[in-house]
Parts: structure tokens; C-alpha cells; sequence
């Protein structure tokens, strides 16, 4: 049965509190059995004479606590956007749409981008309120400009230190604090000339990033230097590494399985290649799973899952993927009908192989399942003696197949 009566009201909040809120929106809390909210702003409803619950620790309990009231007219109250990187995704993941009202407030971001004169459908908009700071690393690209939704105060001086290691001091650096209220502070320096202080929990960084000749950063195009990994010899190469994300398709949201990730190279870029998504690296040597871990972090993605196990045994417990990637090299009849039957119809599996056993292997698949199989070799340039030559790597077998239906 699905719920049709809306009982539960998100209202998004900005610095001016009570008095900046919509006639709608005040008539919403004044109706209200109940409001959630942080400490802050439930200080802006000192003059409403109603119930008010603050989150709770772990924040997952207050999801409870909401439920418990259901049929109510439940209020919550958050800043600026509630579903911009705010407490709306979060209600959005625990309660139906039906029975929900969103009435927003404009975003730091928006404020932010206007008060720079920026376009905002230009700029690239995170948070790292309590998010791993490694997300920045994604995004840090010369004529990039970000708007970063700050932990603390001390984010600004974080994300400087950053930059300067990564070559982009030359960078332009706005801390905004508290825009829109009647603290709104907004200064600006250079990356390399960061100097300020006494900076307020709530503030946004935006950053204009201009890198140096030698400044370090990666596109988020596939096929990433082999040397932006730390690895044991155990990767996917840079080339065959570009062709086998080209036949996986990232898209937005998609689950990926790493089987056999190595240094978690395939994982990586495909959660770098499309919005939010996402990837399971399955590797049975702990060694290497603190190798993906770090790579994970240095390239931005450290949401990457990782699963220290063997394969097959291990993947009926993973939430169900939207593509596979084997790289290990497939000889396991088990460890193809596993990840097959995981696959949804629409579903790509990619395999790449390098030896005899691998390649007999492929040909079978390929025969019966249909795909595409191919080899790719590459030649690179070596020294020979006193001149230099081309010095082929190991020929690479790639079978790529689509999962059509659910009869084979």
C-alpha cells in the first residue's frame, strides 16, 4: 500500500533563520507536532512553542525516532539545500516520497557562486562535512574551479596544504563564512600566500586552480599513468587498462566488481569515470588490499569497498553488480557461473587473460556465450644495446560479453 498523506516536512534554513523562511515554510512549523533538527537551528525556533529533538548520536537513531512519530507532522530542519549534500538523501534512503514535502532555502553553493559572479552549472560542488577529505583529490585540475562545502575551520588551511603538494599555489582561494547571515565574512588570498585565521566552523572554500608546469594531478579520463598506482607489479596496465574501462561502460550510480583487483587499479577509474559510482575490489592478499586502500585515497575515490577474500566464495555475500571486471585470469569454470549468475540481464562482463590456460578458457566462453574477443599488444620503446627498439609487453586476451537474458 503505498502512502499518499505527506506528514513529513524538510525545510531548508539559512543564517538568517526564523526570518528568512517562506510564509509556507513557517506555516509548516507552526503546524508541527514535532522538530528535528541540530542544535543550531533549533535555537532559531526559540519563540516556537513546540517539540524539538535534536539529533542523536549515531545519526542512524534519529531515522528510528522520525518513524516513531510517522503520521505526525514532523518537521526537520536543515541548511540551505537539504538535498544538496544535506539531511534529505539521507531521509530520502528511509522514507517514500509520497509522504514527503521538501521546501528548500538557497544552498551555500548558490550563495557562494553569486557572490564570485561564478556560473554554478561550471563549477564543481563537494563536501567534505564529514566526508574523507581524499574526495578533493578527485577534482583538483588546472582551470578547475570548485566550491567546497568545509568540516571545520580548519578545512581552509587543509585544502592549502594540499595544493601547495600537489603544485597549484598558485591557485585562488575564497573562505566564505557564514554567508547570508549577519557574519558573513568572505576573504581571499592565494594558495601560496595563505595566511588567514580564526576561521568559522561554517564556511565554504572556493577555489580557482591554476597549476604549475609541474603540478600533479590526473584527468579523469581512463587510463592513468602506471606510476600514479602503488603496486607489487600486480596492475592492469596503462593501455589495456583504457580499452578494458571502454568495454565496461561506467555510467552514473553503477556497481562494479574488481575480481582479482591487484592494486585496485580497474575499480579506481571506474568510480573516477561517472558520478557516484561504485565498486567492490576483491583481492585475496592483504598486502595488496592496503596497496588499494592508498590508491583509493591518493585518486580520490576512498569510498572504494574493499574485500580482502578469494573469489568465488566470497562475492554471493556482495550487494549485486551492474558489471563485472575479472582480471586475475579466468580459468575457474565456478568463478564464471558465480559472477554470471549475479549479473542482471544488461549486465557487461569483461575478462582479461594472459596466459595459455586463461586464453583456452576464453575461447570456450566465447564460443558459447557469444561477445567480443580480442587481443590487444602494445610495443613501447626500450633500450637496445647502444640504440633503441620496440619491446613488446605480454599480449593481452580480452573477452567482453553482455548478459542478454537469464536462460543460459
Amino acid at each position: 500500500m503505498v502512502e499518499t498523506e505527506k506528514w513529513l516536512t524538510i525545510i531548508g534554513i539559512e543564517e538568517d533563520g526564523f526570518a528568512g523562511l517562506s510564509s509556507l515554510a513557517i506555516e509548516k512549523i507552526h503546524q508541527a507536532d514535532v522538530i528535528f533538527g541540530g542544535k543550531r537551528h533549533l535555537a532559531m525556533m526559540d519563540n516556537v512553542a513546540v517539540r524539538k529533538i535534536e539529533w542523536a548520536q549515531p545519526f542512524s537513531e534519529s531515522m528510528i525516532e522520525i518513524k516513531a512519530n510517522a503520521g505526525k507532522n514532523v518537521v526537520v530542519l536543515a541548511s540551505g539545500d537539504p538535498q544538496w549534500f544535506g539531511v534529505g538523501s539521507t531521509l530520502a534512503r528511509h522514507f517514500s516520497a509520497e509522504i514527503m514535502e521538501n521546501i528548500p532555502a538557497r544552498s551555500s553553493f548558490s550563495l557562494a557562486a553569486a557572490k564570485l559572479n561564478w556560473s554554478l552549472a561550471k563549477v564543481q560542488t563537494l563536501t567534505l562535512h564529514g566526508r574523507p577529505f581524499a574526495n578533493l583529490a578527485r577534482f583538483v585540475a588546472p582551470n578547475a574551479r570548485l566550491l567546497v562545502l568545509s568540516n571545520n575551520g580548519e578545512t581552509p588551511k587543509m585544502i592549502v596544504d594540499y595544493l601547495l603538494r600537489q603544485g597549484f599555489g598558485q591557485s585562488k582561494i575564497w573562505v566564505m563564512e557564514h554567508l547570508g547571515g549577519e557574519k558573513e565574512r568572505i576573504r581571499q588570498n592565494a594558495a601560496a600566500e595563505f595566511d588567514l585565521d580564526d576561521i568559522a566552523d561554517l564556511n565554504i572554500v572556493a577555489i580557482d586552480c591554476i597549476g604549475a608546469a609541474q603540478s600533479n594531478w590526473h584527468s579523469l579520463a581512463p587510463g592513468l599513468p602506471d606510476e600514479a598506482f602503488c603496486h607489487d607489479g600486480q596492475l592492469t596496465k596503462s593501455v589495456v587498462r583504457a580499452a578494458t574501462l571502454a568495454a565496461l561502460k561506467p555510467y552514473s550510480g553503477a556497481m562494479l566488481w574488481d575480481v582479482g583487483a591487484g592494486c585496485g587499479s580497474i575499480g579506481i577509474e571506474w568510480m573516477r569515470a561517472a558520478p557516484n559510482a561504485r565498486a567492490i575490489a576483491v583481492e585475496p592478499n592483504a598486502t595488496r588490499c592496503r596497496l588499494i586502500e592508498k590508491n583509493a585515497a591518493n585518486l580520490g575515490v576512498p569510498g572504494l569497498q574493499i574485500v580482502s577474500a578469494s573469489a568465488p566464495g566470497c562475492l554471493h555475500e556482495l550487494a549485486r553488480p551492474d558489471a563485472i571486471f575479472i582480471g586475475g585470469g579466468l580459468t575457474q569454470n565456478e568463478m564464471f557461473e558465480t559472477c554470471w549468475q549475479a549479473l542482471p540481464v544488461g549486465g557487461i562482463l569483461v575478462a582479461n587473460g594472459v596466459t595459455l590456460e586463461s586464453d583456452t578458457c576464453l575461447f570456450a566462453l566465447h564460443e558459447k556465450y557469444g561477445g567480443t574477443l580480442r587481443r590487444i599488444s602494445v610495443e613501447q620503446v626500450a633500450p637496445m644495446g647502444k640504440f633503441r627498439g620496440w619491446q613488446q609487453a605480454k599480449p593481452v586476451t580480452q573477452w567482453r560479453v553482455v548478459k542478454l537474458d537469464d536462460t543460459k
